[in-house]
């Protein structure tokens, strides 16, 4: 799988899925990108914070997230635990074709529309899911007659799971629940007035906080300080807009910059591209 890390478009998908199972023991934090394939997180252990275009999500093990192409996200990965996981990328095309009246793609696409990404199994769903991966990475190692066949019928299994998971209604749109309550009021603030005044001063006193102690805890519940996530949430929504046509001027100002040369350096520092080139 190659990657170019110089830009935000990320990854390149050359089958029809790609399945990765990935441990590491130092955390870090990766830039905002973006993918041309659909993308499934699946958690094992650890503990790691998505922002999801203007949403962020808590993972906790076994938690299941949903990214579509073309969406943007982030990884805030927490340092003190082992970073255990399963990615898989898949070819939207691919499956669209070989089984055209499932849907199988279906929750993708209903998570993007309802900004709902993230998905709770059950415990009855988490022992489905141990079981699919387990039969999977057996049949990895397996290069007999039909393997191949075989592996593509357990991320059949998988994705079809994930499918009854989300239409069962176990989306859970927790995006904040882990927060300090005066936390989770401050980010649904933000994200509900990116053109208003958003100032350590003025959030700190919408929670009655003094500012400091607001700082303090705002970077120990979110991993980051409160300029940079405000910034972050004014560039995703800016990006976001552009890419669904808005001119960039335009988007800029919707999402809260008054300075276009600023939005201009801050979105090309973030994305690694200017906003002209996101929507091309």
């Amino acid at each position: 799988m190659s990657k170019n890390t110089a830009f935000a478009r990320e990854g390149y998908l050359r089958e029809n899925y790609h399945y990765f199972h990935l441990r590491d023991t130092a955390g870090q934090e990766r830039d905002f990108h973006f993918h041309e394939f659909d993308k499934i997180v699946l958690l094992l252990s650890g503990r790691v914070d998505y922002f999801v275009e203007s949403e962020v999500y808590a993972l906790e093990p076994w938690s299941l997230l949903l990214v579509k192409h073309h969406t943007i996200h982030k990884a805030l990965i927490d340092k003190s635990e082992p970073y255990d996981r399963v990615i898989i990328y898949l070819d939207r095309k691919y499956f669209e074709r070989i089984f055209p009246d499932m849907g199988i793609m279906d929750s993708f696409d209903s998570a993007d529309r309802l900004g709902r990404h993230l998905l709770t199994p059950t415990e009855a769903e988490r022992e489905e899911l141990k079981r699919c991966l387990r039969d999977y990475e057996q049949c990895e190692a397996d290069n007999g007659a039909g393997a191949q066949a075989l592996r593509d019928t357990l991320i059949m299994q998988l994705l079809i799971r994930i499918r009854r998971m989300a239409d069962n209604g176990d989306a859970a749109a927790q995006s904040e629940a882990h927060y300090d309550p005066k936390i989770a009021q401050v980010m649904s603030y933000i994200n509900e007035n990116l053109c208003g005044e958003l100032s350590v001063d003025v959030l700190a006193e919408r929670v009655f906080l003094s500012k400091y102690h607001f700082m303090r805890l705002f970077k120990a519940q979110t991993g980051v300080t409160v300029h940079t996530y405000v910034r972050q949430k004014r560039l995703v929504n800016a990006a976001r807009l552009i890419r669904e046509g808005t001119p960039a001027a335009k988007a800029a100002a919707d999402s809260g910059f008054t300075d276009y040369s600023a939005f201009h350096r801050a979105f090309r520092e973030s994305f690694g591209m200017s906003p002209g080139k996101l929507k091309k």
